[in-house]
C-alpha cells in the first residue's frame, strides 16, 4: 500500500514505506536533493536518511529554510569535539548545542584552550571538512549506550544517558573516528560545513551548576557562505565600535560605578538627551488622551501580597523594614496605579481612564547578568495603565499599537511584533486567558499587522503583545509591550459605575513604549553611534573662533543661539581650527560653526555638517531657522 506525501506547496505524492527523505527530495528534483540539510516530517526536523513509514506532511530544508541554521550549527558542534578529540585525546565531553548566532561546546581537558589553540583547531576543522564524512545515525539500548561511553571513559555522556526517561529512544551520532550521544538531526555530511569561526573560550559549570566542575566552554558560529560569516564579523566588530558603554564614556553621557553595581549614574549631558526622551514622551500621551500620575517607590507588604508579586516576583524585589512593618521597593509600577484608580469612585462614563507614569522601579538583577544600561538593577518604565469598559478593549488597544508605532518611527525604526500566550506560572482561569488572547489577536489582526506567537511568554497576569525593535546592525530588541490584564481589576475590587447604576469591573491594560528609559537610551546610543540627531542631541551647535579678533562675534552668535533655545557650546581656545574642528567631529556635535575675521566682517558663519563637511557661508538668522525647523521636525 503507498504512502501519502504532503509537499510543503500542498500538492501530494505517492511513494511506497520506507522511502527516504532524501529519495523524495531526489524525486522532486536532483537539484534539492543536493541542497538538502535536513526534512521535516508532520512539524518534527528529522535527519536526510530518516524513512518514511506513513502518510505524512513534508518539508525539505535547505540552507534557506528557517530551521536550516540549528541543524547545520549543531552539526558544526560535533565537528569542533572531534578535532578537538584530534588535537588533545585526553579530553572528556560534555554538551554542544546550538545557541543564537552561533554553537559550542563544553570540554574536560587537562590542557587549557588558548586564542592560539583556536586557530588550531580551526585547520582541524577544516580537515575534517573536506574529508566529506557522513554523519551517521544509530539507535541503541540504555544499557548498550552505557558500555559505548563507560568504555571511553566518557562519565559525562553517562549521567546524560542515566537521567533520560525509560521510554527514551536513544541515539548516537558518528562521523570518522568521533561518536557523540545526540538526538539529532545532522547534515548529511561534514562536506556540507562551509564557512566556520571559533570566537572565543570561557569557564561553564557542567549542568550550569556552581557545585560541578568548571569545565571550558569553545564558543563559535557558522554560516553556510562565507559572505555571511564575513558581514556576521563586521557587524560583530560594528557593534564593539558602537557599545554604548564605551560610548557614554567618550561622550559624557553616563556611567555604572563599582559604589552601585547595576545603578546607572547618569551626567549632565545625558541627562539632555534623557529630559528630551521625556519631554517627547510627555507630549505624544498628552496628544493621545493619558494624564499622568507619580506613585511611590516604596509600598507595603500587603499591597504586593495582594497584587501577586510577593508570590510570584519576590526573589527579584528589594526589601526594607518602616515602622517595624515589611516594605518592598517596587519591581513594577502597576499596583500604585491601582490604588490611584481606587481613590475615586469611577463612572462608566469616565472611560477608558488613560494614567501614564515615569515610574521608577528596583529589580534585583544577577551581577553576571548586568550589561551598562541594557540591563539594569533600576530604571524608570514609561508605563501607563488603561482602565475600561469590555467594550473599548479593541479599540483601546489599536489606540495603543498606533502610538508606539508612531513614535518608533520618528527613531527610524522598524519592528516585529510577538504575541506572547499564558505561562506555566499564572493566575486566573483558562477562560479568562483564553479571552484576554482573543482580543489582543483580534487588534493585531484589525491592523493588518503580521505577528510571530510565542507560546508561554505571556505575564503571571495576562497575555501581551511584545515590539521588538531592530537597529542599524540588524539586531533586535523588546522595548514596547501590551499586557491586557483581567486579573488585577479583581484583585483589587476595582469598579465603576456602569449604565444600570450597579457595580461592574474595569478591564485594564499595561502597556509601555521605550520599555526602560534606560535600556532605550543605551539601544539609541548604539543605534546612533553616539552621532544622536540634532533634536536629540546633548550640544546640537559648536562654535569655533579661528582668530581671538573674531571672539567678540563669537559671543554674539552664541547669544543669539541660546535665546533661540539652541543647546551650544563655544570654543574659544587658542588652538588650531582644524584641531578643534576634530575635536568636535569626536564629541559628534551635529553643527560647527567657523567664525573668522571674514565672518565677523560680514555678518555671516561658516557652516560644516557632522558627515557632510563644509556647507558654506550662511546667515546667523538663516541658520537659526534651518535649525529650528529640523528640531521641530524631529531631525
Amino acid at each position: 500500500m503507498s504512502l501519502q506525501i504532503t509537499l510543503k506547496d500542498g500538492s501530494v505524492r505517492e511513494y511506497q514505506p520506507g522511502i527516504s527523505v532524501v529519495e523524495i527530495a531526489a524525486d522532486i528534483s536532483r537539484g534539492l536533493a543536493k541542497n538538502a540539510l535536513a526534512g521535516k516530517i508532520n512539524g518534527k526536523v528529522v535527519d536526510l536518511n530518516t524513512p518514511v513509514n506513513e502518510n505524512s506532511q513534508l518539508e525539505i530544508i535547505t540552507v534557506d529554510s528557517p530551521e536550516a541554521l540549528d541543524v547545520y550549527r549543531h552539526s558544526i558542534a560535533h565537528i569542533l569535539a572531534q578535532a578537538v578529540q584530534h588535537l588533545f585525546p585526553d579530553t572528556k565531553f560534555g554538551i554542544g548545542p546550538a545557541i543564537k548566532d552561533g554553537f559550542y561546546y563544553d570540554f574536560d581537558s587537562g590542557h587549557t584552550f588558548t586564542p592560539d589553540d583556536l586557530a588550531k583547531i580551526e585547520k582541524e576543522i577544516e580537515a575534517i571538512t573536506k574529508a566529506d564524512l557522513p554523519f551517521e545515525r544509530r539507535e541503541v539500548s540504555r544499557e548498550e549506550a552505557l558500555k559505548i561511553f563507560r568504555e571511553r571513559g566518557e562519565l559525562y555522556k553517562e549521567e546524560l544517558i542515566n537521567e533520560l526517561p525509560e521510554d527514551a529512544v536513544i541515539s548516537i551520532y558518528c562521523q570518522g573516528d568521533f561518536l557523540d550521544l545526540c538526538a539529532g538531526p545532522h547534515v548529511p555530511s561534514t562536506g556540507k560545513i562551509k564557512a566556520v569561526k571559533l570566537m572565543s573560550i570561557a569557564g561553564a559549570y557542567w549542568r550550569g551548576s556552581e557545585k560541578n566542575k568548571m569545565l571550558q566552554r569553545i564558543y563559535g558560529t557558522a554560516f553556510p557562505k562565507k559572505g555571511e560569516l564575513d558581514d556576521y564579523l563586521f557587524r560583530l566588530e560594528e557593534a564593539k565600535r558602537r557599545d554604548h558603554r564605551k560610548i557614554g564614556a567618550e561622550l559624557q553621557l553616563f556611567t555604572i560605578m563599582d559604589e552601585g553595581p547595576g545603578f546607572p549614574f547618569f551626567f549632565p549631558k545625558g541627562m539632555v538627551i534623557r529630559n528630551e526622551l521625556e519631554n517627547f514622551w510627555r507630549e505624544e500621551h498628552k496628544k493621545a488622551g493619558y494624564q499622568e500620575i507619580k506613585t511611590p517607590i516604596i509600598l507595603n507588604r500587603q499591597l504586593w501580597e495582594r497584587s501577586g508579586h510577593w508570590q510570584h516576583y519576590k526573589e527579584n524585589m528589594y526589601f526594607t523594614d518602616i515602622d517595624e512593618e515589611d516594605f518592598a521597593v517596587k519591581p513594577m509600577n502597576c499596583p500604585g496605579g491601582m490604588l490611584v484608580y481606587r481613590s475615586d469612585l469611577r463612572s462608566y462614563r469616565d472611560l477608558p481612564l488613560r494614567m501614564g507614569e515615569l515610574g521608577l522601579v528596583h529589580r534585583h538583577e544577577l551581577s553576571g547578568a548586568l550589561h551598562g544600561l541594557m540591563r539594569v538593577r533600576a530604571f524608570t518604565q514609561d508605563d501607563a495603565h488603561i482602565f475600561m469598559l469590555p467594550s473599548q478593549i479593541k479599540d483601546e488597544i489599536i489606540g495603543v499599537i498606533e502610538l508606539i508605532d508612531r513614535i518608533y518611527k520618528v527613531f527610524g525604526f522598524e519592528y516585529h511584533v510577538e504575541l506572547s500566550t499564558k505561562p506555566e506560572k499564572a493566575m486566573g482561569s483558562d477562560e479568562i486567558w483564553d479571552m484576554a488572547t482573543d482580543a489582543l489577536r483580534e487588534a493585531l489582526e484589525a491592523k493588518d499587522m503580521p505577528y510571530i506567537v510565542n507560546e508561554g511568554d505571556g505575564a503571571f497576569y495576562g497575555p501581551k503583545i511584545d515590539f521588538h525593535l531592530m537597529d542599524c546592525l540588524g539586531r533586535t530588541w523588546q522595548c514596547g509591550t501590551i499586557q491586557l490584564d483581567f486579573q488585577m481589576p479583581e484583585k483589587f475590587e476595582l469598579n465603576y459605575v456602569g449604565e444600570d447604576g450597579q457595580k461592574h469591573r474595569p478591564v485594564m491594560i499595561h502597556r509601555v513604549v521605550f520599555g526602560s528609559i534606560e535600556r532605550f537610551i543605551g539601544i539609541l546610543t548604539e543605534h546612533y553611534a553616539g552621532a544622536f540627531p540634532t533634536w536629540l542631541a546633548p550640544v546640537q551647535v559648536r562654535v569655533l573662533t579661528v582668530t581671538d579678533r573674531s571672539k567678540e562675534y563669537a559671543q554674539e552668535v552664541v547669544k543669539k543661539l541660546e535665546q533661540a533655545g539652541v543647546r551650544v557650546e563655544l570654543d574659544g581656545r587658542n588652538e588650531k581650527i582644524g584641531y578643534k574642528i576634530r575635536e568636535a567631529q569626536v564629541q559628534k556635535v551635529p553643527y560647527m560653526l567657523v567664525i573668522g575675521d571674514k565672518e565677523a566682517e560680514t555678518g555671516t558663519l561658516a557652516l560644516r555638517k557632522r558627515g557632510e563637511g563644509d556647507k558654506g557661508a550662511l546667515a546667523v538668522d538663516e541658520f537659526i531657522r534651518q535649525l529650528l525647523e529640523e528640531i521641530r521636525d524631529k531631525g
